[in-house]
């Protein structure tokens, strides 16, 4: 069964941190391409960050400088780092992944959601 389990998702004060953990579940994980989303309320989902298949990181300009994707060797568990956490970066983050050409930002492109995790920053 292919599941994408997120996890790591809290509140926070703003300026604060976050881990967000993504395992991919039931997926062949060697050509995998993996993304992160999020969602705010009544907000449509953006695309957060995703990596290329050579390792390249590709960030909304919403988050560049703040958050760090990565992945783990085996390239079924992504990873989200969030610093400077701001009020605005409150949402539900969603994993998802695809086979095919990795680096794309949009919704489209992914075929396999998580149920996403909570991050909720207060100023």
């Amino acid at each position: 069964q292919v599941q994408l389990v997120e996890s790591g998702g809290d509140s926070a004060q703003a300026g604060g941190s976050l881990r967000l953990s993504c395992a991919a579940v039931g997926l062949r994980a060697y050509d995998l391409c993996m993304a992160w989303f999020r969602q705010a309320p009544g907000k449509p989902r953006e695309g957060v960050a995703t990596i290329s298949s050579d390792g390249f990181p590709t960030y909304a300009d919403s988050v560049s400088g703040r958050f760090t994707i990565s992945q783990g060797k085996a390239r079924d568990t992504l990873y989200l780092q969030t610093n400077s956490l701001k009020p605005d970066d409150t949402a539900i983050y969603y994993c998802a992944a695809a086979y095919g050409i990795c680096g794309s930002l949009l919704d489209v492109s992914y075929e396999y959601w998580g149920q996403g995790t909570q991050v909720t920053v207060s100023s």
